[in-house]
């Protein structure tokens, strides 16, 4: 943080609050409206064929249809009755455990009579739901949108109690709570604009307010509490406020920047998601990071002593972390040990960890949600695969007025019916007409009378290209199984075998779409992880000016990386602790590593430069440790409490999704505070001794592993 910076900051105090005070009041409402144009889409491999193949349905106009509602409110009964005053048959209805009832529209049901049911439905003051994966899709998003509120209006007491309990004063635990909030609301502010043009996930708004709101809390409080410290030994406000900034503003500097680094590495995912994520994230950080090195310091200065005001009692020193500094100073074999063993068993399970989103949307809510209940009816009456089938899209190079192309066609459809894992192919030529019957038909609809008419109407899509032809497939197992995989994979390998020269096919829709994006993310991963390791060795030899520390850091990250997925692997992906057995889901787990990387350089930074001071002064590797454990400890396991904290309160969301990302945040942000920075990083730096921080300082060259003091113990 540059002086003339911090200056600047401590002289135009009073400009500076009332700057930002105009830019809260100025964006709050472009806050609030932070959900109204996020997106539920984007999960795709722009470069896939399903891409195409999905782009070209929707462009069509299918003919609208009746579609599998849930009804509430009203007894199954009831609803047969009103089902036979428009000529639905009772087997179109299925009762569920939870006293509602799920229609299924038979193929004989029309919209007209679907239509009139529901307007007879609401005339009895009965609620009706679609069960399509479209509304369970905005039902997913609603409820990423209401754990925005709901997990923040929970989490601020529990910040609020566990900043007091360090402190012990109402001004101390305002300053971090105050920067924290208004680096979140700016963050929310920009993520609305930048919205209107680009993709942005419905998840962004949970990973931005609590990023910007657990990072915002730790960096205030590293330097706040420097500052707290210079008043106490008697410093000026204004050298209190300086001090603070130049070496704990420096090192939250780094660790601001290392998060915001990290979390743009995700552009390496590959597509508008990712991009998303990235650009949203780092909005996140750098809007707390331009909060914490001009709004606080300009508080600091105004507040002064005045940051013990409202004093509920003194916070105590147990000497616990002092204890702790001492004993793994001098037993670093034994402190390394409990780490390697806490964590290197949890480590050798991460590489088991299987991430995918999920096709069958409805897999997101909880198991008693009853569109999820409904959703599973219908599989179990329809098929498996029916809530999702397969499209097959094909361009032909004869028009659909021409009979060629309906015999290509029906040679398809042929050859989908005998693969493997279908259980049925919905085609035009299925109808009972010959190529050239449907040819004239196409030209003279007219022509046609039902049921016929019907049947090709239903079959048929309006489309803007008439070389466009689609052909949907049910799979007989679910959308999420291998099988159906398989058969996806398999139908785009051959459909260009089946087609004459000149045509274009592919499969699309929910399946093909998503096991493209899960491809994808696979695949990138590993270069995400190497972008986010290599920002992290990058930023700590900057910080630390040390190569060997930078190497280390990146390679504890990557364990505790490791042990957080094997501990994932255990709760989420077999189910214990009462979770049901669930797969990882591919659009946020991989967000927890990347997160993992750059949290944890705050915690690095802060720590190693707090030995490093002391070994400017000379003192051996030993003192020097032992002074920065002691000194840190408490700050650095407190703001990953707070971290904690933030993360456990979206367990309150109803999506597996968001529980995944709390579990794992949290496990990773307990074991990187609590075992690595505090026992494992201090004891290797020991175990190093005059190359703990090579090549850094010529100090390092000289043997400093006993001293008089050292000697004595």
């Amino acid at each position: 943080m540059g002086t003339r910076w911090i200056h600047l900051m401590i002289q135009r105090k009073w400009w500076v609050v009332i700057a930002w005070a105009m830019i809260v009041l100025g964006t709050l409402p472009l806050a609030i409206r932070v959900t109204h144009h996020l997106s539920s889409s984007g999960f795709d491999n722009p470069n896939s064929p399903a891409v195409w193949a999905t782009k070209q349905l929707n462009h069509l106009r299918p003919p609208k249809s009746p579609s599998p509602i849930l009804i509430s409110q009203i007894s199954t009964k009831a609803i047969r009755q009103l089902g036979v005053k428009v000529h639905i048959p009772a087997s179109d209805f299925h009762p569920m455990k939870s006293d509602q009832t799920v229609f299924l529209p038979s193929s004989g049901v029309t919209l007209q009579q679907s239509q009139a049911l529901t307007g007879t439905l609401q005339k009895h003051h009965a609620t009706v739901a679609s069960i399509g994966q479209i509304a369970i899709g905005k039902k997913v998003a609603n409820d990423s949108s209401k754990t925005l509120g709901t997990s923040g209006i929970l989490a601020m007491p529990f910040l609020a109690a566990l900043l007091l309990l360090v402190f012990g004063s109402l001004a101390a635990i305002s300053l971090p709570l105050l920067v924290a909030l208004v680096g979140s609301e700016v963050a929310l502010a920009v993520v609305t604009i930048i919205e209107t043009h680009i993709t942005l996930s419905v998840f962004l708004t949970d990973i931005v307010s609590f990023l910007a709101l657990g990072v915002g809390i730790d960096y205030a409080l590293f330097i706040s509490t420097r500052f707290r410290q210079n008043i106490a030994r008697g410093d000026t406000v204004d050298a209190a406020v300086a001090d603070s900034m130049t070496h704990a503003g420096r090192s939250v500097f780094y660790s601001g920047v290392a998060v915001a680094l990290a979390v743009a590495a995700l552009t390496l995912g590959g597509n508008a998601y990712w991009r998303g994520l990235a650009l949203g994230g780092a909005i996140a950080v750098l809007s707390v990071l331009l909060a914490t090195h001009s709004l606080l310091p300009a508080l600091m200065s105004i507040l002064g002593r005045k940051t013990l005001w409202g004093r509920i009692f003194k916070a105590r020193d147990l000497g616990f972390w002092k204890a702790i500094g001492g004993w793994v100073s001098h037993r670093p074999y034994s402190a390394l040990l409990v780490g390697v063993v806490l964590l290197v068993p949890l480590a050798t399970l991460g590489p088991r960890i299987h991430m995918a989103t999920p096709a069958n949307l409805a897999t997101m809510l909880p198991q008693k949600d009853p569109l999820r209940q409904a959703v599973s009816l219908q599989q179990k009456v329809q098929g498996a695969g029916s809530i999702a089938p397969i499209a097959v899209v094909m361009k032909l190079p004869t028009p659909v007025t021409n009979a060629a192309t309906w015999s290509e066609v029906a040679a398809v459809t042929k050859h989908l019916s005998n693969l493997r894992g279908v259980q049925k192919v919905s085609s035009p030529t299925a109808i009972g007409l010959t190529p050239q019957q449907l040819a004239t038909a196409i030209q003279h609809p007219t022509l046609l009378r039902p049921p016929l008419s019907n049947a090709l109407r239903n079959f048929m899509n309006i489309s803007y290209d008439p070389h466009l032809v689609v052909v949907f497939v049910t799979a007989r197992d679910g959308p999420d199984q291998p099988q159906t995989a398989t058969l996806a994979k398999t139908i785009d390998a051959r459909l260009a075998g089946w087609l004459p020269h000149g045509s274009r096919a592919a499969a699309g829709g929910l399946v093909p779409m998503l096991q493209s994006f899960n491809h994808l993310t696979s695949a990138r991963l590993p270069f995400i992880m190497v972008g986010v390791g290599t920002v992290a060795f990058v930023v700590l030899a900057m910080a630390t000016g040390s190569l060997l520390q930078a190497l280390l850091g990146v390679l504890l990250d990557a364990l505790v990386a490791l042990a957080t997925a094997g501990f994932l692997y255990l709760i989420v992906q077999t189910g214990h602790l009462g979770f049901p057995a669930t797969t990882p889901d591919s659009s946020i787990t991989p967000l927890i590593f990347v997160l993992l990387f750059g949290l944890s350089m705050d915690y690095e930074v802060i720590l190693l430069h707090r030995i490093q001071e002391p070994l400017h002064s000379g003192l051996p590797i030993k003192d020097a440790v032992r002074s920065g454990v002691s000194s840190t400890g408490a700050m650095i396991t407190g703001a990953g409490m707070i971290m904690v904290i933030v993360f456990i309160s979206l367990l309150v969301s109803p999506l597996a999704v968001m529980k995944t990302l709390a579990l794992g945040l949290t496990f990773a942000v307990l074991v990187d505070t609590w075992i690595v920075r505090s026992l494992m990083v201090p004891s290797i730096t020991v175990l190093l001794n005059r190359w703990a921080y090579w090549p850094w300082g010529d100090h390092n060259r000289r043997d400093h592993s006993e001293s008089p003091n050292t000697r004595t113990n």
